[in-house]
């Protein structure tokens, strides 16, 4: 008898032995599957790709109004709109956004004896410092006659990058003008932005406001959508194909 119950004890410790193996390897497995990444075309990735950064500058603010429509309103204003905007697209692609201001505000303290000086600076200390893939001033024109209109997109001259990117932009706003916009994306080496930022950066220039007929679209959210689209798109263009 007690040799029957030693086999059947030493069976039990057995099987105890071998269930506890296989549960270890299947929860091994769980965990190594959980780690896993694949991409879209199922080879194994070591980690999640990181987000893309994306700055959105929205010119002047507070003190500053930027250029004055034709009819009144302010560039400062318009700016944010369209910035705003274009921050919802880019977060619902997956791209993490962030803004040089939110609200009616400049960069500067009150404390400051030259606030657009001090503005300029922190604009650009705040851009390098968040080290983004790429940088969208959003801006609007003037000019002394009013027929001049269309959107233009800055670039600095040795920055092949900010070139692709101003191009990509440039083309993606006849989505908005249609042959109405004949403008060519431009080299600029004077703008205090282009100079001082360290990423791929472009001044868009959405439209002219010393134009009645633009400033009247420019200031209704149909069209603001439309350029926020636009300006959009052509970063993920840009991203895509880097």
């Amino acid at each position: 008898m007690k040799t029957n119950s030693f086999r059947a004890e030493f069976f039990m410790a057995v099987l105890m032995l071998v269930l506890v193996f296989q549960l270890s390897r299947q929860a091994a497995a769980i965990v190594s599957a959980s780690a896993t990444v694949l991409s879209p075309s199922g080879q194994t990735l070591s980690e999640p790709a990181q987000k893309p950064v994306v700055v959105l500058d929205s010119g002047h603010g507070g003190f500053d109004p930027g250029k004055i429509a034709i009819d009144g309103s302010l560039e400062k204003d318009i700016n944010l709109q369209i910035a705003r905007r274009v921050k919802q697209y880019l977060e619902a692609s997956g791209v993490e956004t962030v803004m040089t201001r939110d609200s009616d505000t400049g960069l500067y303290g009150e404390a400051d004896s030259n606030k657009k000086s001090a503005d300029m600076r922190n604009r650009c200390q705040l851009i390098n410092d968040a080290s983004p893939d790429l940088v969208v001033s959003i801006h609007q024109n003037s000019y002394h006659e009013e027929y001049v209109k269309g959107a233009q997109v800055f670039y600095y001259s040795s920055s092949e990058n900010g070139k692709r990117l101003a191009e990509i932009l440039q083309k993606r706003f006849d989505y908005v003008s249609g042959s109405d916009n004949t403008r060519s994306a431009k080299a600029n080496d004077s703008y205090y932005l282009l100079l001082h930022v360290k990423s791929p950066i472009v001044i868009v220039e959405c439209g002219f406001l010393s134009n009645r007929s633009e400033a009247a679209l420019l200031n209704t959210e149909e069209y603001q959508d439309r350029v926020a689209w636009t300006i959009h798109m052509g970063i993920m263009e840009y991203l895509n194909t880097r």
